[in-house]
């Protein structure tokens, strides 16, 4: 139990970190693009998926790294800062707001971008 409760004071931190960073970044992406498609939250979203697949292999199959880092890492710091709750409310107003095909370009550039995005992690991770 105590080991647990270690654990989820990493994945707290990071948390905060990755919620902080994912807002960061994609308030950094609207600098620059229009708030019409939700490109912030794809950005992150591909980001987030391609260094989860590079930090699986890196963190479990390459080097030996302490539960606490993964856990800070991979679960608090991504999870946080990857969040297809967010995309799935971008997608859900966009079609509210009558955007269908705005809604559909989201839904498929999304999955698809992460998709590839974290393959393409997991490759550079066995490749390093």
């Amino acid at each position: 139990m105590l080991l647990f409760l270690r654990y989820s004071v990493f994945v707290a931190l990071g948390g905060a970190v990755g919620a902080v960073l994912r807002f960061w970044s994609a308030e950094f992406i609207h600098l620059f693009f229009e708030r019409g498609f939700p490109i912030g939250t794809m950005f992150v979203n591909v980001i987030g998926s391609f260094a989860m697949g590079f930090l699986a292999i890196y963190l479990f199959h390459k080097f030996t790294f302490s539960q606490e880092l993964k856990s800070f890492l991979l679960i608090g710091l991504l999870g946080a800062f990857t969040t297809f709750s967010i995309f799935s409310l971008d997608t859900v107003n966009l079609f509210l707001g009558g955007k269908f095909s705005l809604a559909i370009m989201n839904i498929v550039l999304s999955v698809v971008l992460c998709v590839i995005a974290a393959g393409l992690g997991l490759a550079l991770g066995y490749s390093v």
